[in-house]
């Protein structure tokens, strides 16, 4: 996947947004994203309805579970970002997890790397992501194809006021 053009976009439409902030306090925005990314990994989850073992509906269409997938990406981008830290690749190991592993084990990054948010947190958080999307079932061209679709709708959300 092209991490280099995935920072760019996300810097641009950052500063897109940033701009139009009245409080640039970093450390506050960074809390903030943490808990958006927590937030839209929940409503991942809740698409994929792979914890709720109580009920027979199946999950939302594949469609529906990528775009809340790169709505994730958006705040892993902007959070490495926020504290000049970037992801270049590295092969993901082979793993015994099922999806419900994979949340738990990416909400166990999320709150390693607001903890420590240094180099080696952002590439475990980044990686654990990168799992989640291959239990997903989702390949990097259909990943990055719906990121850049997401990020237009993002920039002209705030076009619009959003």
């Amino acid at each position: 996947m092209d991490y280099e053009y995935l920072f760019n976009k996300q810097r641009e439409l950052d500063a897109y947004i940033e701009d139009k902030l009245e409080s640039t306090d970093r450390d506050d925005l960074f809390r903030k994203k943490i808990l958006a990314l927590q937030v839209e990994i929940g409503e991942l989850a809740n698409e994929t309805r792979c914890f709720k073992f109580w009920s027979r509906k199946g999950p939302s269409e594949q469609s529906v579970i990528l775009e809340e997938y790169v709505d994730g990406l958006h705040f892993i981008l902007s959070l490495g970002l926020d504290k000049g830290l970037t992801y270049t690749s590295g092969p993901l190991a082979a793993t015994e997890m099922d999806q419900t592993d994979a949340f738990l084990e990416l909400y166990r990054s999320i709150g390693a790397f607001y903890s420590e948010p240094v180099q080696g947190m952002y590439e475990k958080l980044f990686q654990s992501f990168l799992e989640l999307g291959r239990q997903l079932g989702f390949t990097e061209a259909s990943i990055l194809e719906a990121y850049q679709q997401k990020n237009e709708v993002n920039h002209t959300r705030q076009d619009e006021g959003y």
